[in-house]
Order: structure tokens, then C-alpha cells, then sequence
């Protein structure tokens, strides 16, 4: 544990990015925060869109505002969730120096994936997912696009044997799924476990 952790089990970064599938994002910074996780929340400028979109959600476009908005959202304390802005260069992830235990971009789109692949850091996101790669941190990639092209699963084994986690948004339904939250745990559920974080989200495979 670092000596600016405090109280809090790990940090993880949670990213996310213009693809549908902004549910899956919100949820999994939900959870974290009721598990004690302290997360650095990075919200692309096509999410914000898709927010809205998807989740009737404004996203206030400073980053301080934004802050606010997800401290009450999530009810989070003061000092478990940061928001940093699209260019925010002085924020912890974008150093080596002080990674955060994990990343997770969620949802993640395939141009992000490309930009990642090829090295380009032209924003936060993509700056602290370099980052998570060169410090061989966990970087969880969950990926919504169907179907993918041939440059897009080229770019997804770059990473793959780089050290990322590719995990497509694809939900099972072995557990008999009732709601479309079921659904949308069930991927948050797999992020969480990848990332060690317990959790009672879904049925185990073989259980009961």
C-alpha cells in the first residue's frame, strides 16, 4: 500500500469511452466504490454523449464539476474518487511514477484500442493505459464493437501479448438473466474478479 493510500484496499483507474455500453462503466465504478476502492475516473468527450444517450446523464464538462457530480452519484468520500480532465497531464496516472494499481476502460472503444496499440497518448486515457503497460500494471480492456475487423483484432493481440486483459462485452446467460442489470453484472462481475475485488454479483459456475 502506497503512502497516500489511506484507508482504501487499492486504486484502480476506471476509463470510460464513446462506446455503447456506458452502463457497464457506471456500474463497475459503483461497485468498487462500495468495496472500499479508491478510483481516478476518466470520462472520454464521446462518453459524455453517450451518457447522455444511454443514461440521461449530463456530465458536467470540468473536471472538478464532474467530481461533484459522481462524489454524490456514487456517494463516495471526498478522497476515494478523483475526476481528471482529458488533458489533466499533472494527474497521478500519467506518470510511472505513481500508477495506480489497476486500469480498467470501460467501455472500451475500438479506436481507443487502436491508439493504445500503436503508442499514441494524445489524452489522459490513453496516456495512463502506456502507462499501465510499461509499469506491468493490470489493464483490462472491455471492448464493445461487433464485429470486429481484421485491424481491429490484429490491434487487440498487440495487446494482448503486451500484457492487456481484452475482455469483449459479451454477458453469458448460464445464469438465467431476469432484468437487464443481471446482464450488466455479469460483465462487471468478470472485470471484478480480474481485478481481485470480491463480490456477490452473480451465481459461480457450478454453485448451487
Amino acid at each position: 500500500m502506497s503512502a497516500d493510500q489511506g484507508a482504501w484496499t487499492k486504486t484502480v483507474t476506471v476509463a470510460i469511452t464513446g462506446a455503447s455500453g456506458s452502463a457497464y462503466g457506471l456500474r463497475l465504478v459503483e461497485c468498487l466504490i462500495a468495496s472500499g476502492v479508491r478510483v481516478y475516473l476518466l470520462v472520454s468527450q464521446a462518453a459524455q454523449v453517450v451518457l447522455r444517450m444511454e443514461a440521461g446523464i449530463e456530465v458536467p464538462a470540468q473536471p472538478t464539476e464532474a467530481e461533484r457530480f459522481f462524489l454524490a452519484r456514487f456517494g463516495a468520500a471526498q478522497d476515494q474518487l478523483r475526476v481528471f480532465g482529458r488533458q489533466q497531464w499533472m494527474a497521478p496516472v500519467a506518470s510511472g511514477s505513481n500508477p495506480a494499481d489497476a486500469m480498467v476502460i470501460c467501455p472500451c472503444t475500438t479506436g481507443t484500442v487502436g491508439r493504445i496499440a500503436a503508442g499514441l497518448s494524445s489524452t489522459l486515457i490513453e496516456r495512463a493505459a502506456d502507462v499501465a503497460l510499461k509499469e506491468r500494471r493490470p489493464l483490462i480492456l472491455v471492448v464493445r464493437e461487433t464485429p470486429f475487423s481484421t485491424i481491429h483484432l490484429e490491434n487487440m493481440l498487440r495487446l494482448a501479448h503486451s500484457g492487456a486483459v481484452i475482455m469483449p462485452a459479451s454477458p453469458g446467460f448460464y445464469g438465467n438473466p431476469a432484468t437487464l442489470s443481471d446482464i450488466i453484472d455479469f460483465m462487471v462481475a468478470r472485470v471484478l474478479d480480474h481485478l481481485g475485488v470480491q463480490h456477490g454479483l452473480m451465481d459461480r459456475w457450478g454453485d448451487g
